[in-house]
């Protein structure tokens, strides 16, 4: 069966999409922050307990209904893989290696995330994809400066790869299984992904503490608040409505805006290197996300003339849903 192509993302998508990727390149600062005083997987597993507890407050004043059968299924196995292992293998590999590789790692997850949504028929192969994920790896590594870098970690960089696959994965189950309300799809999700790091925290031995610093209680206010509910809601109302390499593009841009906000108020230098890798990461997303949507949907209009002034509206006839309402609805919750 031939995947359907996507149109290109509108105004609303790609605010939504730009807001995403702020929260996203904040979280990395205020994540470092806690896991500066708390254990990791203790850190994301009560991160994310309070989260989910906000969320499932929030359904039951609304009195919805939790899903059943396999949207509650798809639901936990999106908590599994987006919250569960993506954070215990990122939190993992973070501890273990400079920031700078990080980055270039999590630069690969628009190709992980391309290549998934291929294996599993949700996209077809695009050449242009292809060379823009590669583009922005290439970017980032100038950013990052990789060349000067010391000593890696194998296990790290094994560690940073499992969550970028997790977060591939994560973005298929999200496309597959039948979509949910965000709040509703968020509410599972967390509670599935905090019960199993929770899990791990104690299995591992893990220290169990309260924060005892300021700055974690504020870092952990923002992850909760913003770098959890908002970021997540934020990132499956984009994926409704875009591709899901094209969605993936946040972990390319996030980084830069984690270097910026660094520079800004940690007073780090920013260099020639960082200038021309942002600009080619920028090139790189719009070759790999954009580009081929454009053609697309010209393509489409010049062979349905007639049809060219309705043809969103029709193409979500062929989208999956939220809960039986479109995933294009720009009133979903």
């Amino acid at each position: 069966m031939k995947a359907a192509e996507e149109p290109r993302p509108d105004r609303l998508t790609l605010a939504a999409f730009g807001a995403l990727v702020l929260m996203v390149g904040i979280n990395g600062n205020a994540v470092k922050a806690t896991v500066n005083e708390l254990a990791p997987l203790w850190s994301a597993g009560i991160r994310f307990t309070a989260a989910a507890l906000i969320l499932i407050a929030v359904l039951l004043i609304r009195r919805q209904h939790l899903p059943r059968g396999r949207a509650l299924f798809g639901a936990v196995l999106f908590g599994t893989l987006s919250f569960a292992a993506f954070f215990a293998f990122a939190y993992w590999g973070i501890q273990l290696l400079p920031i700078s590789i990080a980055a270039v790692i999590f630069a690969s997850v628009p190709l992980i995330t391309f290549l998934a949504a291929v294996l599993h028929g949700l996209e077809p192969f695009r050449w242009l994809t292809l060379a823009g994920a590669l583009i922005v790896v290439v970017g980032i590594a100038l950013m990052a400066g990789v060349a000067r870098s010391e000593s890696i970690s194998i296990i790290g960089i094994l560690a940073l790869i499992g969550a970028g696959v997790s977060a591939a994965e994560g973005a298929v189950v999200a496309k597959r299984f039948p979509l949910l309300p965000p709040i509703v799809m968020n509410a599972v999700g967390m509670t599935a992904g905090a019960v199993i790091l929770l899990v791990l925290s104690f299995a591992s031995g893990e220290a169990h503490e309260a924060p005892a610093q300021g700055a974690t209680w504020l870092a952990l206010v923002y992850l909760v608040l913003l770098g959890s509910i908002a970021t997540f809601i934020t990132y499956l109302f984009v994926l409704g409505r875009w591709t899901a390499s094209g969605t993936s593009y946040e972990f390319v841009l996030a980084p830069i805006v984690a270097v910026v906000f660094a520079a800004i108020f940690q007073d780090e230098r920013v260099t020639t290197g960082l200038v021309a890798g942002g600009a080619l990461v920028l090139a790189g997303v719009y070759v790999g996300a954009l580009l081929h949507a454009g053609k697309g949907e010209q393509k489409r209009a010049a062979s349905r003339p007639d049809e060219a002034a309705a043809s969103l509206p029709e193409e979500t006839q062929d989208r999956p849903e939220l809960a039986g309402v479109p995933a294009d609805c720009v009133r979903c919750p």
